[in-house]
């Protein structure tokens, strides 16, 4: 996936990968703390595919994405007519993954009326529509992550205490890449394997130097932002071995000012990526989507952001 599931070296790494095997197959509700762009949602995806619900489905939610009137109906359901532009029912994502996994993304930035309306769900087993009065019965595991303080948030009356103790069953804490240098190289050659995969061409390697430079930065983006630069540094290497001048100037301690330059070359980077994978999957966001290791809300948001034209 595009943020590295459980690849690497590292000790903390490897209590990750113990905890999750012993965990998969049980129905606990995991809770997945880290920074932003650790690879929560590749650690949630890992243990759907591990465990006897494998062969069901796992559905991604950003809870951040939406207003809170879409996020209900897409989130719980709605039946035809229960809003202005309800034309026909829909089932939600908690219907959706009925028999397999929900992944709750940025759980914390769910407003309190919907954590009252999620924990009558876990509690209950089952799910009312929005402008419905029939429950319909789900089995779903729930995964959450967030990069929030929760318990700071049920102090200051932000979340639900009961909802909290809810989802704070088992918990996983993904540390930054900072502090696992050893998993940063094994992650870059996963990446590159990627980027070979995406484009049907041998995978580059990295040079000594471009190795050294990698291991010397310190990663405020964490894998998300090590996948960005060694998709950037793929684009831009001619030939099969990626040097530093092929990496963004910000990991080769170059002039701030230059960064501008290095940010449009990184959209230009992504946008030729998304197109790609839109093409090699004949213009279906979903697969391409799988392709990429996105959810297919946050591929919207790139296409849109991006202005690709489907």
């Amino acid at each position: 996936t595009a943020v590295g599931g459980l690849i690497g070296q590292s000790a903390a790494i490897g209590v990750i990968r113990e905890i999750a095997a012993g965990i998969a197959c049980r129905r606990s509700t995991v809770m997945i703390l880290g920074e932003t762009g650790t690879g929560k949602e590749a650690l949630a995806r890992h243990i759907h595919l591990t465990s006897d619900r494998a062969d069901r489905a796992f559905v991604p939610v950003d809870c951040s994405a939406l207003t809170d009137t879409l996020f209900e109906s897409q989130l719980f359901g709605h039946v035809r007519g229960a809003f202005t532009g309800a034309i026909r029912e829909s089932m939600g994502f908690i219907r959706a993954a009925d028999g397999g996994s929900l992944f709750l993304d940025e759980i914390g930035e769910l407003s309190l009326p919907l954590q009252a309306k999620l924990l009558r769900v876990i509690q209950e087993r089952q799910v009312v529509a929005v402008g419905d009065t029939r429950p319909y019965p789900v089995d779903i595991r729930i995964i959450c992550a967030t990069h929030r303080d929760l318990r700071a948030m049920v102090r200051e009356g932000r979340f639900r205490e009961d909802l909290y103790f809810r989802l704070n069953v088992i918990v996983l804490q993904v540390p930054p890449l900072r502090e696992r240098p050893a998993d940063i190289l094994p992650l870059a050659d996963h990446f590159l394997r990627v980027q070979a995969e995406l484009y049907d061409e041998p995978a580059k390697t990295l040079s000594p130097e471009a190795q050294q430079a990698l291991l010397d930065y310190g990663w405020p983006g964490n894998v998300r932002e090590l996948a960005n630069v060694v998709e950037h540094a793929h684009v831009l290497a001619p030939g099969q071995v990626i040097l530093p001048a092929h990496l963004p100037d910000r990991l080769r301690g170059d002039d701030p000012s230059d960064e501008p330059r290095s940010e449009l070359r990184l959209v230009d980077v992504e946008r030729r990526t998304i197109v790609e994978a839109l093409r090699r999957t004949g213009y279906r966001k979903l697969a391409a989507a799988r392709l990429l290791g996105i959810n297919i809300q946050r591929l919207n948001r790139r296409i849109a952001k991006l202005g690709i034209h489907m």
